[in-house]
């Protein structure tokens, strides 16, 4: 049977953006677009920098539409009050038949270089290899990222600095992904060398997406699952958590706890004012660097061996 899609517009101060944007993806579990472009796109530097932003979430047109508009209305009536320039717009609703979305929503993701070598390629886009790139080829689906998203972008770079100009261009053999999503960090260890990698999140259809891109990728050395960190087994040479700066600080203790003597710890989905507050967080830890891109913060820890 066909099914079309109703798109619900708002309109918001682009300091509003994240904010609805998380609550669009967490009512709805698809995709989020941001004047036209999906939020977490391989174009996502094309999103002009204007005051006010067309965010669009995106669900069934049926019998649960209403629902979902009145708690749409209900939250921008409540959160925009705190957001500087914030006026009430009703948001609006559009009917997108489902293979228009299906075809379209395609067209803004495009091969992306982040760091000096990694690549993200969609599974539908051509890319001609440069001597020394690692390609991480993604299918992302509606729900799921990209890995073009600040967030995970810096987690990248830091992945790939610790690879290439600390260690000399291998990870160590274990690293541990918090929260991951996509599977993109995974994968990204797995071509800098390690070969022994959990990949845990809360949410069984992350760890189901992970597995699919791990099979694209033909790689075998991750083992994903909805493991909780506090009963994962031994420590890591690398521990990335990309999760949100309060889930962080909760977890300090146990994520502190999985990195080996000597090892690394790269944290990040940190809003920069809350930046000062995970640094905190994590006491007994040598300072290595933090790094911004938009509103986000990423920062990377040591353990002293």
């Amino acid at each position: 049977m066909q099914t079309d899609w109703a798109e619900i517009v708002c309109e918001v101060p682009a300091e509003m953006v994240d904010s609805l944007a998380d609550f669009l993806v967490e009512l709805t579990g698809n995709g989020v677009g941001i004047d036209n472009l999906h939020l977490d796109t391989f174009s996502l530097d094309s999103v002009e920098d204007t005051p006010i932003k067309s965010v669009k979430g995106y669900v069934p047109a049926d019998a649960g539409l209403e629902e979902v508009r009145i708690r749409v209305e209900e939250y921008l009536r409540t959160s925009g009050p705190s957001f500087a320039g914030f006026v009430y717009r009703q948001p609006v609703v559009n009917v997108v038949r489902n293979e228009d979305w299906a075809n379209n929503w395609k067209e803004h993701f495009k091969p992306v270089r982040i760091g000096q070598r990694m690549v993200i390629k969609p599974t539908w886009e051509e890319y001609q290899e440069q001597p020394g790139d690692l390609v991480i080829k993604i299918d992302p689906g509606m729900a799921f990222g990209t890995g073009a998203h600040p967030t995970t972008r810096m987690c990248l770079e830091s992945m790939e600095r610790i690879c290439f100009d600390h260690l000399g261009g291998k990870l160590p053999p274990h690293l541990l992904d918090v929260g991951t999503g996509s599977g993109v960090l995974s994968i990204a260890g797995a071509l800098m060398g390690a070969t022994g990698i959990v990949a845990v999140d809360i949410d069984p259809d992350a760890v189901r997406v992970t597995e699919e891109n791990l099979e694209l990728n033909e790689v075998t050395v991750v083992e994903a699952s909805t493991t909780p960190l506090d009963r994962i087994p031994g420590d890591f040479g690398v521990v990335v958590a990309n999760i949100l700066a309060e889930e962080l600080v909760r977890l300090s203790a146990q994520l502190i706890d999985r990195v080996a003597p000597g090892g690394w710890l790269i944290l990040s989905g940190i809003l920069t004012e809350k930046e000062q507050l995970v640094v905190d967080g994590f006491p007994g830890l040598a300072l290595i660097e933090i790094t911004h891109d938009a509103e986000w913060s990423c920062i990377t820890m040591r353990k002293a061996a």
